[in-house]
């Protein structure tokens, strides 16, 4: 069963860069609002689950971050499509990595040193440089919000993986994130982006209510509760789906088609990845 609600879980997320792209709104008015419209059911769901106030706070300044990583990597999909997009989000594996090496003196181990350059050829690989035939409309600049949505993604990590430390079902964690990160999409909307709309509309709000429900509630609620009850070799293989998943969807539903130079960067990021996550039983 934890097998099954992990994978559903990865599921969910998997499809977050989807739902976004067909809800046809701006960076900053799809995080803030899948923010939104997460936080009664999540407030509903987390009723008598008491944080302690300091906790409470370094989760909300998490949050904070994850809205800004979420703008950025919504910027990114407008420039470089969906899969891409997902694949450089996921390189906050290695700013984690160096993040923790730098601040709590936990030196990653020799495998990660191993897939850096794998995975930082791979990005190079993934932007066009140089590449005719690349996919996107500025791959460039978008690989570039991609890997800074990445940093965001990596210090929110962080921080919520020591906020969540001793919990197996941390819902008032996921509520107070939540409310961080409609707040830092929100901050970003009002700075830098003219896109930002606070009126609803159909049918994009339609998608970026499925959103939420499916990957912010759904997604994230199955992944903190499946995830510290599997091994870490199998925990950590399910979470290389998600953007293998979203690759294939990008391709199924709005006919993406990375050149090969892209395909093969791609390849060495998801390479790069397993190397590190993947490790003996």
């Amino acid at each position: 069963m934890d097998r099954l609600i992990a994978i559903a879980g990865v599921f969910g997320i998997s499809l977050a860069a989807i739902l976004f792209h067909l809800a046809a709104v701006s960076p900053s008015t799809g995080a803030f609002f899948r923010a939104l419209y997460a936080m009664p059911l999540l407030i509903w769901m987390a009723r008598g689950h008491r944080v302690a106030t300091p906790i409470r706070w370094l989760t909300f300044g998490g949050g904070i971050l994850f809205g800004i990583d979420l703008v950025l990597w919504h910027a990114a999909i407008d420039r470089i499509g969906t899969g891409l997009a997902t694949v450089l989000a996921n390189t906050q594996v290695v700013w984690v990595g160096l993040g923790t090496w730098a601040i709590f003196s936990e030196r990653p181990p020799g495998r990660f040193f191993a897939a850096l350059p794998l995975m930082l050829g791979g990005v190079a690989l993934l932007s066009g440089l140089g590449d005719a035939d690349a996919f996107g409309s500025d791959p460039l600049t978008g690989s570039v919000f991609g890997l800074c949505g990445a940093l965001a993604y990596a210090a929110y990590l962080m921080i919520h993986r020591r906020a969540c430390r001793g919990e197996r079902r941390p819902l008032g964690q996921l509520r107070d994130a939540t409310a961080g990160m409609g707040t830092g999409a929100l901050l970003c909307g009002l700075l830098a982006d003219p896109g930002l709309s606070l009126l609803p509309t159909w049918p994009g709000h339609g998608w970026l209510l499925l959103l939420s429900l499916v990957a912010q509630v759904g997604g994230w609620w199955a992944l903190s509760t499946a995830l510290p009850r599997l091994g870490a070799v199998e925990g950590s293989t399910l979470l290389l789906l998600q953007p293998i998943g979203t690759m294939i969807w990008g391709g199924l539903l709005f006919a993406e088609a990375p050149s090969m130079q892209q395909l093969a960067g791609a390849g060495a990021v998801i390479g790069g990845l397993a190397l590190v996550q993947l490790r003996r039983s």
